[in-house]
């Protein structure tokens, strides 16, 4: 058996941390020893204001508190550059340090693009994607200056195409290339970021019209407290991975993959060439995957230096 990966004398911050996904993550890390600050407005779902709105983050704490863990509340939005200075520095001031950062706070929107307005984008962009990268701002120098640090930002399998939830995708599709040219950033001061898209029944998940028995299905087989291992380990010390995504879900555990294929170079292209040889463009079977733009760039500069009309072959 592996030795427990613990988080003993380590601070971390959960955004979006009183219910779901949040909750899962933070009571997760405490129980590993971490000291965790639940960060959580208490908003609705779809990201206005209700009563008790700092109930979500209260109840959380108490709950870690009751377990024997260490944990306090933060009730600022992580929209707003304040707030996300707001919620590092309470890090600092309550634990003395900042060593984890889990991006998880969103909001969800499920329209039609033709129903949905600049202002819904502003708001899922502002919450989503501003949310992680003003988080991420306002930890980074903490991070930079100590040495080390762990960042988990929240994308979703929606960059993949998601009718009716444009905005949403839009979103999650900035945070994962904001996230990987991060980890390039980070890796030098020992900075791992990577991103998680975790599949849960939660408050997001049941308002995108679902048939009860499908609901039912996912409130047995995927519980928020599957994913908290993936979130967990991305976030350890022994995780040497950057700018990779794992997706999470009842147990499960993938790697997304960012490339292309081989593809076909011509002379003197034209639409009719391309079209002529477009199952060679497409062909997976050329794949290959890439970390950074410089990787893509090199191997694109290899094909082109193979011979014009020959059979495209990848560089191993």
């Amino acid at each position: 058996m592996s030795t427990p990966l613990r988080f003993d004398g380590r601070v971390a911050i959960v955004t979006g941390a009183g219910r779901g996904l949040g909750r899962a993550y933070a009571e997760f890390l405490a129980r590993r020893g971490a000291a965790v600050i639940v960060n959580d407005p208490g908003l609705s779902a779809a990201g206005d204001a209700v009563s008790n709105s700092r109930g979500p983050a209260d109840e959380c704490v108490a709950a870690i508190v009751a377990a024997g863990g260490t944990a306090a509340a933060s009730y600022e939005s992580v929209a707003h550059s304040a707030g996300a200075v707001a919620i590092a520095a309470q890090a600092l001031r309550d634990f003395g340090r900042l060593d984890v950062l889990i991006n998880n706070a969103g909001i969800g929107l499920d329209r039609p693009f033709a129903e949905t307005s600049a202002a819904d984008f502003e708001r899922l962009l502002g919450v989503h994607f501003m949310g992680t990268a003003l988080m991420c701002q306002a930890a980074w120098d903490t991070m930079r200056t100590a040495g080390y640090g762990r960042i988990v930002n929240t994308t979703s399998s929606a960059i993949f195409g998601y009718a009716n939830c444009s905005a949403y995708a839009a979103a999650k599709g900035a945070i994962l290339a904001f996230s990987r040219s991060l980890a390039l950033e980070g890796a030098p001061a020992n900075i791992a970021v990577n991103c998680i898209s975790p599949a849960a029944a939660t408050r997001m998940t049941a308002g995108v019209g679902m048939d009860p028995a499908q609901r039912a299905w996912m409130e047995r087989e995927l519980p928020p407290a599957a994913v908290a291992p993936v979130a967990a380990y991305l976030a350890h010390e022994s995780c040497t991975l950057r700018g990779e995504v794992l997706s999470a879900a009842g147990g499960s555990v993938r790697r997304y993959l960012i490339g292309e294929t081989a593809g076909f170079r011509a002379q003197d292209l034209t639409p009719e060439i391309l079209a002529d040889n477009l199952a060679r463009i497409l062909d997976p079977r050329s794949f290959a995957a890439f970390a950074s733009a410089s990787e893509a760039v090199a191997r694109g500069q290899a094909l082109d230096r193979q011979p014009i009309g020959s059979a495209v072959t990848p560089p191993g």
